[in-house]
């Protein structure tokens, strides 16, 4: 009976000034975000010691990126079992967008790197040096 009353959209057109600003292809979003995910595994294995993971995961990120990765030294001092967790939740969220992406290199490594973790925080030291491809 009443017609409702419609203020102005606040929403534009798609078709409104669609160059007004830059956009990014779905693809160079992924490789964003799996440099960033990438990056934080790097500087927890960096943390943990891992020098032969640490330099495959910076060639990954340099490849993503273009330029090597900033390594720093910082030092939060957890314990390696909760280190072990974080990288283990890093490379699994790596993994996840590398299946999407696809990109296997950076899959295989964030599978092996998870492997690694696993078998770190299981106390077997032997399968998680074997476990980095």
């Amino acid at each position: 009976m009443y017609e409702p009353i419609r203020p102005k959209s606040v929403h534009r057109m798609a078709d409104d000034a669609h160059d007004a600003y830059p956009h990014r292809s779905r693809e160079e979003e992924l490789d964003i975000q799996l440099a960033g995910h990438l990056s934080a595994l790097l500087a927890v294995t960096d943390e943990l010691g891992d020098t032969e993971a640490g330099e495959q995961i910076a060639r990954q990120v340099a490849r993503l990126r273009g330029t090597p990765p900033a390594r720093h030294a910082g030092l939060s001092g957890s314990p390696s079992r909760d280190l072990h967790r974080k990288a283990h939740a890093l490379a699994g969220r790596a993994l996840l967008v590398a299946a999407s992406r696809p990109d296997t290199a950076a899959a295989i490594l964030a599978a092996g790197r998870m492997d690694a973790h696993t078998a770190a925080l299981a106390g077997e030291p032997t399968l998680a040096a074997a476990a980095t491809p």
